[in-house]
Formats: structure tokens, C-alpha cells, sequence
């Protein structure tokens, strides 16, 4: 959702900046903020306070964020090519016949989705994606320590599809399932959980990887070690790919056809 959908990246980045000038320190860069995206809890972390060395505890910080976000992410905007996106997913099938069906895995806790979802149009825009399909970063049946990069998060989302399809409809699996990311933890977690990925980065955030597409296609980074090597992807092995934008997308490279 966030970088992906919705412009939220930047705004994570200026409600960081307010904090850390209001303290005498500078603002947020890409060579860090790179190693935050995607994952749980990171804008709180180690890595981020070991960058900062704020003069205030992390409470304080966490308090003084969240107050930031209350004031900005209501002014969150629809990213390029994302609305249409969407609605030409949820009309379209696949080469089969069959309905294509969309789920939201997000990083981000259910006061974060409420504040982003403020304006009536991107309510309007984020509920495209059906509420008991959406699985944020606070959800209890994603197990504590196990968001991005692991793969929980993906399968989970695959699992809440398969859940409510029709009677005598096969269960969807892993590799007929499309992971549309922004974050290189989670392009990550989508190939751990054994689906094809487009990444469709932040220009700010390609900066700084875009030197190693090919590791951050297959999931090979190495940036959060978590195990688990054997579910990582392969260097070109053609279930990573970069995309600029999502405008424009080209559905039937993917099996995808929308009606006319």
C-alpha cells in the first residue's frame, strides 16, 4: 500500500524530518530510509535510532511521530497508475476464464490504513480491495517477528482468497499469484512465499538499489537475515521484475485479460 498505491512513503518521511529537525539533527536520507521500508516497526527501530542519536527516548519519538502522522497522512494522494489498476483488476480474468482475485498486504496497523483512508476518495479507492481481504501489519494471525520479509504476510493473504472462493473452484497456489511491491523487504517476502513479484520502487529508494536489481528481483539482498535461504528466488530466473511506474501495466505479459 504505502510507496505502492499510495504516496505515504514521502509522507513517512516528512513526519520523521519534523521530529529529527525539531531536535537539531538532519533530515531522513535514502542510504537509511532504504533499510526501513517494508518492514514492521522499523521507523522505530535499531537501525533508524542508531542513525538518528536523538536526544529524546524512543517513546518520546514514537509520541511525537504518531502526532505528525495524525496531521499528514489524511493529505495522502493516489499514486500514478494505481486507481486504474485496480479497477481493471477487479473486472479482469485469467487466460482460464477465471475471476482474478486481489488482496492487500500491508506493513502498516489499522490506525495507519484509518488515517490514510480519511478522504473519501481514497476510501472509495482503497476499498476496491475487499476489507476481509486486507491483512495489515497488526494483524493477530500474523505471528509477532514474522512481517516482512518473511513470506507470512503473502501466504496469509493467499489464504483469506482461498477462504471465501466458490464451491468446486480449485485453491489458488503460490506460483499463479502476483505480488505487486515497492520495498525490497518485500519483493523479498513475496518470493519466500514462492509468488512472482513486479517491484515498482520509490525513484529515491532505485537510487540506491538500483545497482542490484537482480538481487532485489530474487530476493537476495541479504539486508534483514532471517534463514530460511531454501525459499529465496534465483537471479534471473524470471519471477522478479522492475517496473518504473504502474501505468500502463502490461497485463497480458501476465496472464491477465481485462475486458474492453
Amino acid at each position: 500500500m504505502d510507496g505502492l498505491l499510495l504516496n505515504t512513503e514521502d509522507i513517512y518521511t516528512l513526519c520523521a524530518d519534523n521530529v529529527l529537525l525539531k531536535y537539531g539533527r538532519p533530515r531522513l536520507p535514502w542510504s537509511v530510509k532504504a533499510q526501513l521500508m517494508g518492514v514492521p516497526g522499523s521507523n522505530n527501530g535499531d537501525t533508524f535510532h542508531n542513525w538518528a542519536q536523538l536526544p529524546i527516548s524512543r517513546e518520546l519519538f514514537e509520541k511525537e511521530r504518531k502526532e505528525q502522522e495524525l496531521l499528514h497522512f489524511p493529505e495522502c494522494e493516489i499514486l500514478p497508475g494505481a486507481q486504474k489498476l485496480l479497477l481493471h483488476l477487479n473486472k479482469a480474468h485469467n487466460t482460464n476464464g477465471m475471476k482474478i482475485q486481489i488482496a492487500l498486504a500491508s506493513s502498516s496497523e489499522k490506525y495507519q490504513y484509518d488515517l490514510k483512508a480519511t478522504k473519501l476518495e481514497n476510501k472509495e479507492f482503497l476499498d476496491l480491495i475487499r476489507e476481509e481481504y486486507r491483512v495489515l501489519g497488526d494483524d493477530p494471525r500474523v505471528q509477532h517477528g514474522r512481517g516482512k520479509p518473511a513470506p507470512d504476510i503473502y501466504l496469509l493473504a493467499l489464504q483469506t482468497i482461498n477462504s471465501k472462493l466458490p464451491v468446486g473452484i480449485s485453491e489458488i497456489v503460490p506460483e499463479e499469484c502476483l505480488v505487486f511491491e515497492d520495498s525490497v523487504p518485500g519483493v523479498e517476502a513475496g518470493r519466500r512465499a514462492g509468488m512472482r513479484v513486479v517491484w515498482v520502487p520509490h525513484p529515491g529508494l532505485f537510487a540506491q538499489w538500483g545497482e542490484r536489481e537482480k538481487a532485489v528481483l530474487a530476493g537476495r539482498t541479504g539486508l534483514i537475515e532471517i534463514g530460511n535461504e531454501e525459499q529465496l528466488g534465483e537471479v534471473d530466473d524470471g519471477f522478479g521484475e522492475y517496473f518504473s511506474t504502474l501505468e500502463d501495466f502490461p497485463y497480458a505479459k501476465y496472464g491477465i485479460e481485462v475486458p474492453v
